[in-house]
């Protein structure tokens, strides 16, 4: 039986940031636009977090039940260890899942926006098809488009929308950036799972594109999101001190160029996870004093 600790890793906390920063950039975008409520922002936080528990625990399960998931360098699965079986890392998926259901439901109440639940839903299902089902879509290097649409797109402009009940194109704008950043902590996952995906069928993005067109793509959008500020500073000048976060990504850059792999890729994972959180910050900040 798995203990609270094991439950926890298998949460994979150090994914959370991808959900955090999507609402508080989405929520700076809304104090700029004198729109700011502080609890439909939490509630927001709350879908956004329990849907990135969600489908950690939907990817366990359906990666451990396919028998595909092993042998991995990167963090315990509950069921492919064996610390956990498949109904009970199920259920903790569902529930995560329902209990997003249940705040997004209140946020749709409120703002009287009933198109917001086919969003919901569809992340829902997004989050559970991307291992899941007969055929995954994150086997099928879609993967990156798709936390790029709903990590970046849905959960920024989300966020702003349901506070200032309108969507500023700021937000839209602004989702770029968080979406790529979103895109590069999976793909430098995918990047260091390439030896064990492959022999087990999971045609991932990084799988189709090879070791170096990963390794650019992975550059690239770690890169591409400063850019986007640039352009964003004449309309939104504060948003210039992002760029003061750019310093953290040298070291993320730095191992990818050298040709860092395995096991020296989780520190990777987790400075492009700390570049992301400070990027958000700032990015927030720039925001709201614009």
């Amino acid at each position: 039986m798995a203990t609270p600790a094991q439950w926890l890793a298998g949460a994979r906390p150090r994914t959370l940031p991808a959900a955090v920063v999507p609402v508080a950039v989405g929520t700076g975008v809304a104090v700029q636009a004198d729109g700011w409520v502080w609890w439909r922002a939490l509630l927001a936080l709350f879908v956004a977090l329990a849907l990135q528990v969600g489908v950690n625990y939907a990817n366990d399960y359906s990666d451990g039940v396919k028998g595909t998931d092993t042998d991995r360098v990167g963090p315990m699965r509950l069921v492919g260890s064996g610390v956990a079986t498949g109904p009970q890392v199920l259920r903790a998926a569902l529930g995560s899942f329902l209990a997003a259901a249940v705040a997004g439901l209140v946020l749709v109440i409120v703002t009287r926006a009933w198109w917001l639940l086919a969003v919901g839903a569809l992340s829902i299902l997004a989050a559970w098809f991307y291992t899941g089902g007969s055929r995954p879509y994150g086997y099928r290097a879609l993967g990156e488009l798709s936390v790029f649409v709903f990590f970046g797109l849905v959960a920024v402009a989300g966020t702003t929308y349901v506070q200032v009940e309108g969507l500023p194109w700021l937000a839209v704008a602004a989702a770029v950036p968080v979406g790529l950043l979103a895109c590069a902590l999976l793909i430098v996952n995918n990047l260091r799972d390439i030896a064990t995906d492959t022999p087990a069928g999971k045609r991932t993005l990084a799988v189709l594109l090879g070791d170096p067109r990963t390794r650019a793509l992975y550059i690239a959008c770690l890169l591409l999101p400063f850019g986007v500020v640039l352009a964003l500073t004449p309309i939104a000048p504060f948003t210039a001190l992002t760029l003061l976060s750019g310093f953290l990504a040298i070291a993320p850059i730095k191992s990818i160029r050298e040709g860092a792999t395995g096991p020296a890729l989780i520190a990777t994972l987790q400075q492009t996870a700390r570049l992301q959180l400070a990027f958000g910050a700032l990015f927030t900040l720039g925001l709201a004093l614009s």
